[in-house]
């Protein structure tokens, strides 16, 4: 290891040294000729390999811009400069000026190859992927011997939206072959292959961080990783990893910045996309995280788990209708039945709690049946929607239904209780709510809806209590059984205990949100005005 480095540290300094003497010869020169446009563009573009020099962070983009700009005085119809400049504010990060800068350079000469494959790539940055096939497929047609590398471009570009597509995958495919295929013929192809064999040799150090990972000892982790950024700034999976450590020790916003940088350098690193959505969420800024899955829902079209994890961001922040849309595509692209039924029964869920639309909600459910017909959830969750449209019989189907494939389950048992009791069949609500306690003896909802049928339908105060009580001792935090506790309670007689009880529930209601807060003002009030 200590050898690679004193080899990359003797490449670096002869590397710097010789940049660094051709830029003053150039700028001695320009002393002696200040109005010489091609001695302008020769030191933009020293500055702008020095700025793309894998050995050095990025610090002369603005030099080579100033620079390429005094020349563009003398050379006003030059497409080169137009070129030259659109590829330094491509650098630059300011990517509508570099799509301006090329469009201008294609206006002065329409088969200029260079700067249709430098136009793909803006837009590839700016997520206008379609453009960017546009872009590349001209850059072909101007050149077709030197165009391996708009080849490769069209490749990923492919690649990335040929999930589940045969045909788009041919397409890479084919795409792929022709860059190997004029790989020789294309600079900026070898290049780009140099760069792939050159960053080989930060593989010990990868080992070697990862070897302190898997000892928790991120601290080290990152000082090699940080170490390496900075003796090559363009090598993306440094940040990816980087920006993973920062992620899984809580410091997000370093994190953003790691994945954000490794994105600008990799469009096409669909992880850091990933990495950086989850970033944003548990930071809590879904807008940021909103933004970014649809960049890459634009880049990778057909990878329905990216629909469903936007669905779920917009869950969160309250807007359901475009939940329910992108779980609607997600379920669309379909992958596999299990994790399809998993989304039709979440966008059945949506409908039925917040959208208050019984009737989408059976669909959805129903739909997640035909794919899983065995698992029970799907009877709970139909046979509840029913019930939500009032359609008991068909909800009494639901539930005998799944109790046919699992007799001892007690949440179908005390969901067919509350479907007794909302018919008014009380006594067959009690046989299943006892049925759902003998399966699950700490089933507090049980405990709790059958000790209301005993206070409100049979006035049976005491059996009520015990079952209050049972249903509190099992969740402490249930507000809603010491409120019917503190009901029972306050029949018999003891205001105190009641109050105390009630004063609970309200406390607990604040964090649960249980009940309405004015019930439980309303029956403290009551119980000192009698």
């Amino acid at each position: 290891m200590r050898k690679l480095m004193e080899t990359n540290t003797n490449y670096r300094n002869k590397s710097k040294n010789k940049m660094f003497d051709q830029i003053e010869r150039c700028r001695l020169d320009l002393q002696k000729d200040p109005s010489n446009p091609a001695l302008h563009v020769r030191l933009g573009d020293l500055y702008l390999k020095w700025h793309l020099d894998i050995f050095n962070a990025c610090q002369y983009i603005d030099e080579a811009i100033t620079e390429y700009q005094l020349a563009m005085e003398s050379l006003i119809d030059s497409y080169e400069i137009y070129y030259k400049l659109g590829v330094a504010f491509y650098h630059k990060g300011e990517l509508d000026k570099a799509i301006n800068y090329f469009t201008l350079a294609l206006e002065k000469k329409n088969n200029y190859y260079e700067a249709y494959y430098m136009l793909a790539e803006t837009f590839v940055k700016k997520a206008h992927f379609t453009d960017a096939i546009d872009a590349a497929e001209g850059a072909i047609m101007c050149s077709k011997i030197r165009s391996s590398s708009a080849h490769f471009l069209l490749y990923k570009l492919y690649d990335a939206s040929s999930f589940k597509d045969t045909r788009v995958k041919l397409k890479a495919l084919y795409e792929k072959f022709l860059a190997m295929l004029l790989a020789p013929f294309d600079k900026t192809a070898r290049e780009n292959i140099y760069k792939s064999v050159f960053y080989l040799r930060f593989l010990p150090l990868f080992l070697k961080g990862f070897y302190a990972i898997q000892l928790k000892d991120f601290a080290k982790a990152i000082e090699l990783y940080k170490d390496a950024i900075e003796r090559a700034p363009g090598f993306a999976p440094l940040y990816c990893v980087l920006g993973d450590i920062y992620l899984s020790t809580g410091y997000f916003e370093d994190a953003i910045t790691e994945y954000k940088m490794a994105i600008w350098l990799d469009s096409f690193n669909i992880a850091a996309y990933r990495h950086l959505c989850r970033a944003y969420e548990e930071q809590g800024d879904y807008n940021q995280a909103i933004e970014v899955y649809n960049k890459l829902i634009a880049m990778a079209p057909n990878i329905p788990d990216l629909y469903s994890n936007l669905a779920n961001i917009y869950y969160i922040k309250g807007d359901f209708d475009s939940a329910i849309s992108n779980y609607q595509t997600a379920i669309t692209l379909n992958p596999n039945k299990n994790w399809t039924s998993v989304i039709a029964q979440t966008m059945g869920f949506v409908y039925q709690e917040n959208k208050s639309d019984p009737d989408a909600a059976i669909s959805a459910y129903q739909t997640a049946y035909v794919l899983t017909p065995e698992d029970i959830d799907i009877y709970v969750n139909l046979g509840s929607a029913f019930y939500d449209k009032e359609d008991y019989n068909n909800a009494l189907a639901v539930y005998r239904q799944a109790l046919e494939l699992q007799p001892h389950n007690a949440k179908i048992h005390c969901n067919l209780g509350f479907l007794y009791w909302g018919k008014g069949d009380t006594e067959e609500a009690i046989k299943s709510y006892e049925l759902a306690i003998k399966y699950n003896d700490k089933y507090d909802i049980a405990y709790n809806n059958l000790g209301v049928i005993y206070l409100d339908d049979l006035g049976r105060v005491n059996k009520a209590i015990e079952l209050f009580r049972k249903a509190v001792e099992t969740n402490p935090n249930y507000a809603l059984a010491h409120f019917n506790l503190a009901r029972a309670i306050s029949i018999i007689g003891d205001k105190v205990e009641a109050a105390k009880l009630y004063q609970m529930a309200q406390d607990i209601n604040k964090i649960t949100q249980e009940i309405d807060p004015r019930d439980i003002a309303d029956k403290i009030s009551e119980l000192f005005e009698s």
